[in-house]
């Protein structure tokens, strides 16, 4: 009686502790992508519900002014967005390029594992079938801005760039920093998916 009753209390405990160990979780809310930032609570998960971003996703191609541009655009689920009042998750799109002037390369972000250059997704447009990103800028943050990339068709999209800052501070930068903005500073220049 006395190791069947020991065995009882083990097996109560066991069941116990894993009871235990499910109560103090949350679900977590998940949200449909353009929400906006004053709904959206702490830790939710902005989530790309509707497959909005999957069309973008590939490798695009352009020449523009004799330089050929490679867009590599890349879909990341549940990404850390920090924002000053919360931090949340969202699914985005994150693009890396290469520019590339008579076959020298100009900018590599793809290949660079420098964080300093972002470029993702913050916003789509179902209604005009575009997405908005946003640029952080080359070196010192030169050129940040907006970046829109309308779909056109299953093989083409369109370019918008519309960059914030193009000049320099000299007190912003270390003496012998690249601050070229290699990105094409245009409207409706067309990529083509690779």
């Amino acid at each position: 009686m006395l190791i069947n009753m020991k065995t009882l209390n083990i097996k109560t405990i066991i069941l116990f502790s894993i009871l235990i160990s499910f109560l103090p979780c949350k679900a977590q809310i998940i949200l449909p992508l353009n929400v906006s930032l004053n709904s959206i609570v702490a830790n939710a998960y902005v989530k790309d519900l509707n497959n909005e971003l999957t069309p973008y996703i590939g490798t695009y191609n352009t020449n523009f002014q004799g330089k050929d541009i490679t867009l590599y655009i890349t879909k990341v689920e549940n990404a850390l967005q920090k924002s000053s009042r919360k931090n949340y998750y969202s699914d985005i799109l994150d693009v890396k390029y290469i520019v590339k002037n008579s076959n020298i390369i100009l900018q590599d972000t793809k290949n660079n594992s420098s964080p300093k250059i972002e470029f993702y997704s913050i916003r789509t447009k179902p209604n005009e079938n575009s997405v908005m990103f946003f640029y952080s800028g080359t070196n010192c943050r030169v050129g940040w801005g907006t970046i829109i990339l309308k779909k056109i068709n299953s093989t083409q999209i369109s370019w918008e760039y519309k960059p914030n800052d193009t000049t320099l501070d000299d007190s912003r930068c270390p003496p012998g920093t690249d601050i070229n903005i290699y990105l094409p500073e245009t409207k409706d220049l067309i990529f083509t998916k690779q």
